[in-house]
């Protein structure tokens, strides 16, 4: 792409019908941000710069994405399209295209941007059209009798005539910054809403007899813009139906891509298979043959191959070996690492903790800040107290414990490898290696004890 090219970002709409108090190109598509998707594009042309173009209030979005590459030039007064380009101009030499995007346009593709800029070159004007069967709302493209672009009419200031018109103006386009800058100059703002538009520069450019090279695309989603809450939900249905189609072209099994969502990056082994209702978040990485359940939240883990995880699970920021085993409806919170052959079972929560090959939590249980040895396993009901009111403490559980239901290990506290806990026992001190410890009240039997029995009345 050309090493002369300079993006300028229209994102200074207050999205008045987004009835938010979030700046609208901060609603997000798959979790970001559509301001960033629109960069992410851009960035696939390798462009000198990438300004964008903010509004007053718009600071929000500055601290937001202040990671990206760009810089942000203030609108302190929205007075139209026109106007916030101009705003760009001062930083951008005449030599450069300039290419014009919008904050509010998250699904526009590097490809189609890679010919709109090719369409400006040799002094011409690229001009991104699409003809829709429901104009309402955008600029019409008007033609001469030869096909020739002549102008772009708004939707508020168009005849019933130009109404008629089917082909659109996307709004992005791309010229020469030295042309540019002369027809913003010579824009004014009558119309009906008293704005600087900046599709009054195509009027100029034909009198320049600069020569208007429109391309289209029949990818229509790509060019629609982002206006309510409705139009944010249905670019988030085609946003997710894309990734589900690369995924399955890919190898992955999903039972039903309508039913899935990718709010980040995934990477997949060969063999993967993902039931209805998984959202992946974050970034994840899913070895060979492994099977997601349904209703499951995988968000920031590594998994590795041939690990099953059942319905209705969460992992967070987690990592686990091969052949492990999850829920159905485990929870893995941050910072958990489980080796090979590891079970988590049904209702069982684990948390900063550390679980050694082979090892067993099959059912109702909190394990949490501890390390955890091999071959271990532990009994339903049994908590680790790792929390004073003040301070989290550390419960160290050696190789082959054996650990009996409705048990209560009181950190910080040490299991000895080989050590078997009885069942309902509350374990306060270290026990020692290959030995039986338990801790209960003397059993008792209260001969002759009657069961109350209500009273009728």
């Amino acid at each position: 792409m050309s090493t002369h090219l300079t993006v300028v970002v229209l994102a200074a709409g207050q999205g008045t019908r987004m009835k938010s108090d979030l700046p609208k190109v901060l609603h997000t598509i798959g979790a970001r941000p559509m301001l960033a998707h629109v960069i992410d594009s851009a960035q696939f042309l390798n462009p000198d710069a990438i300004h964008v173009v903010y509004g007053h209030g718009g600071e929000r979005v500055k601290e937001r994405l202040q990671d990206l590459p760009v810089s942000w030039v203030l609108q302190s007064q929205q007075l139209g399209t026109g106007h916030a380009v101009n705003q760009a101009m001062k930083e951008i030499a005449d030599s450069q295209i300039v290419l014009v995007l919008y904050g509010d346009v998250p699904l526009i593709s590097p490809a189609t941007l890679s010919r709109l800029v090719d369409a400006a070159k040799d002094s011409s004007l690229g001009l991104l059209t699409a003809e829709l069967g429901d104009p309402t709302g955008y600029g019409r493209i008007v033609r001469d009798a030869a096909g020739n672009i002549t102008s772009i009419v708004e939707q508020k200031d168009a005849s019933p005539d130009q109404l008629a018109i089917a082909e659109i103006n996307t709004g992005m386009l791309a010229v020469n910054a030295g042309q540019l800058r002369d027809w913003l100059s010579g824009i004014d703002n009558g119309n009906s809403q008293g704005e600087y538009y900046l599709t009054d520069i195509i009027a100029l450019a034909v009198e320049s007899g600069v020569r208007i090279n429109a391309i289209s695309t029949l990818d229509l989603p790509e060019i629609e813009g982002v206006n309510n809450r409705v139009q944010l939900a249905e670019l988030e249905r085609v946003f997710q139906q894309r990734q589900a189609k690369r995924l399955m072209l890919e190898g992955v099994t999903l039972r039903d891509p309508a039913r899935f969502d990718l709010r980040g990056s995934l990477k997949v082994g060969r063999d993967v298979e993902i039931d209805i209702g998984v959202i992946i978040e974050g970034e994840v990485k899913i070895g060979d043959r492994c099977y997601i359940g349904p209703n499951c939240i995988l968000k920031d883990v590594v998994l590795g191959s041939d690990v099953r995880v059942e319905a209705n699970s969460i992992l967070d920021s987690s990592t686990l070996g091969n052949h492990c085993l999850i829920g159905p409806f485990a929870r893995l919170r941050p910072e958990c690492q489980l080796a090979d052959d590891v079970k988590v079972g049904n209702f069982v929560e684990v948390k900063k903790s550390t679980v050694d090959k082979g090892s067993k939590i099959n059912h109702l249980t909190y394990v949490g800040d501890t390390r955890m040895g091999a071959n271990v396993n532990v009994g339903a009901g049994t908590i680790t107290c790792n929390y004073d009111g003040a301070n989290k403490h550390r419960t160290v559980i050696g190789d082959d414990v054996f650990i009996g239901s409705n048990s209560q290990l009181v950190a910080p506290v040490t299991i000895g490898d080989g050590a078997t806990i009885g069942a309902g026992s509350t374990i306060t001190r270290d026990t020692p290696a290959g030995e039986l410890t338990l801790s209960r009240g003397e059993q008792k039997t209260l001969k002759g004890w009657k069961r109350p029995v209500k009273i009728k009345r």
